[in-house]
């Protein structure tokens, strides 16, 4: 069977090793690879490559230059493939439209490691990005976050999906997984969905989503975190003071065996102007007196939402907030 380059992208779309890719891609496709583990007639990573899957580029920074903003193409990263994230200009998710895609499973999936400098970042400033199935590994201190919504930038529906989030130890770690600005509606459409982040780090507050002003359509689902003891840190996004309206956080599992949970385990903060469905969310802390799943006072809709009121060991949670 000869390979392609579907040279006229997935119209119809297409699912890699049961995958489906989130939205249907009508552009251009290109493969980056700098693994030493080839295909047959397979060469060997170089940006001066043709990004064919036989011929691929070496980094996914060079692929987005060949990428055309808004028409929909995809890079696909070969298994194996590793790149280090040593500063905020790295590698920039500045094409619209361009969808992200690692291949492979397991520890052989594209991985991306973070060293050098604790304000190692991916900027996001183009909107309607996704990336999928990629490995993030913390290689220092204390690293603010895996991506930033950077200055006034409005990259509005940012996907992240499938993808693990590993700290090496309890000082090597991610603060935070994503990192909105203080521009209102900025993200609007954001999603973080099927993600794995395991936290090791104790140097500072770890939330996997942080936001910075109000926004529109968010979507936290189907993840699983799991952090270290640090009291009054919620596990999955806080929120600050802002409006997010539309907002639905749905199937989650969060761990973090806190003694103290007030500003909510699961999530942090939001507003009396905030909408959306809490469902089928559950919470694993240790509090025995204000165990809370969210905080109260936020406008948004909660049902059959599960949390360690008690504090007791080999117990169930109850249902929280109560039901009426």
């Amino acid at each position: 069977m000869p390979f392609t380059n579907y040279p006229y992208g997935f119209a119809n779309g297409l699912s890699v090793r049961g995958m489906p890719l989130l939205q249907m891609q009508p552009g251009q496709v290109f493969f980056v690879n700098n693994s030493t583990v080839l295909n047959p007639q397979q060469r060997a990573g170089s940006n001066s490559n043709r990004g064919t899957f036989l011929d691929p580029f070496s980094t996914i920074a060079y692929a987005l230059t060949q990428c055309t903003a808004g028409r929909g193409d995809i890079i696909f990263v070969g298994p194996g493939h590793a790149e280090t994230i040593s500063d905020a200009l790295t590698l920039s998710l500045n094409v619209a439209g361009v969808a992200i895609i690692g291949l492979g499973s397991g520890d052989s999936r594209p991985t991306l490691t973070f060293s050098t400098a604790n304000t190692a970042n991916i900027p996001v400033t183009a909107s309607d990005v996704s990336i999928q199935n990629i490995l993030f590994k913390a290689n220092f201190l204390a690293i603010a976050s895996v991506f930033t919504a950077t200055s006034t930038n409005t990259p509005k529906n940012f996907a992240i999906d499938n993808c693990e989030f590993r700290d090496t130890s309890s000082v090597l770690n991610f603060v935070a997984i994503f990192t909105g600005n203080a521009t209102a509606n900025s993200v609007d459409g954001f999603s973080f969905t099927r993600n794995r982040v395991y936290g090791l780090g104790t140097t500072a507050a770890t939330t996997a989503v942080k936001m910075a002003a109000a926004n529109d359509r968010l979507t936290l689902s189907d993840n699983y975190c799991v952090q270290p003891v640090l009291n009054d840190t919620a596990v999955l996004a806080a929120f600050g003071a802002n409006n997010m309206t539309n907002l639905l956080v749905s199937g989650n599992r969060v761990v973090r065996p806190s003694t103290s949970t007030t500003g909510g385990s699961l999530f942090s903060g939001g507003s009396t102007g905030s909408t959306g469905y809490i469902v089928d969310n559950y919470s694993y802390h240790l509090d025995a007196t204000t165990g809370l799943l969210a905080p109260t006072g936020t406008g948004l809709g909660f049902q059959n939402n599960y949390c360690m009121i008690t504090g007791a060991a080999d117990k169930s949670g109850l249902i929280n907030p109560a039901a009426v």
